[in-house]
């Protein structure tokens, strides 16, 4: 034999074939990352219900007068949440909300009407209005400087503030005009 030869030789002898996947361990290793998957899941939801029973003090959310006056603004977009007034990350989840959803807001004389399609609707009265300001974050949500109207109010002995962002965001500044100047109007009307 040649050399030439003995080399091919060896190395077909050296070739081998793939390995078989070992399926039992594949297997078992995505099963193991599924019920990881699922307890991080399961943790986050009972970590969102015990939120909700430390806030239980809360007392139930004001709804709408029969006749609230007719409206001054109106304005669709998203519900982003509420949160304590000043801790932008201290969300609050009693009463619904903490949930995020579609929004109808409509100002009147009476106050700030809240009707939110698949969520608890609220109203907030006109005394309960502190300031309303044009934000950039609350709790999960950031968006642009002014890209959020955050409206504080004070419900029971806490002051909160709500999130919202108009599917028009140019309506933002009037907004923000409108229920302040209602408030100047309140605290001016209530110094007499």
């Amino acid at each position: 034999m040649t050399p030439v030869t003995l080399i091919a030789a060896g190395l077909a002898a050296e070739k081998k074939s793939a390995e078989v996947t070992d399926w039992a361990a594949r297997i078992g290793w995505l099963v193991g990352l599924a019920l990881f998957v699922a307890l991080v899941y399961w943790l986050m939801r009972e970590g969102w219900k015990w939120r909700g029973t430390l806030q239980g003090d809360l007392p139930e959310l004001p709804t709408a007068p029969d006749d609230p006056g007719p409206a001054r603004l109106s304005m669709s977009g998203r519900y982003h949440g509420s949160t304590t007034a000043g801790q932008w990350l201290d969300r609050i989840v009693a009463h619904g909300l903490g949930t995020r959803s579609r929004v109808e807001l409509t100002l009147t004389d009476a106050g700030l009407d809240v009707v939110r399609p698949g969520a608890t609707d609220f109203f907030v009265p006109r005394e309960a209005l502190r300031e309303a300001v044009l934000g950039k974050g609350i709790a999960g949500k950031v968006l642009t400087e002014g890209g959020l109207l955050v409206v504080t109010w004070a419900h029971g002995e806490r002051l909160i503030d709500s999130g919202f962002r108009s599917d028009h965001a140019a309506e933002h500044t009037e907004w923000v005009d409108a229920i302040n100047s209602m408030i100047n109007k309140t605290e001016t009307e209530g110094a007499r």
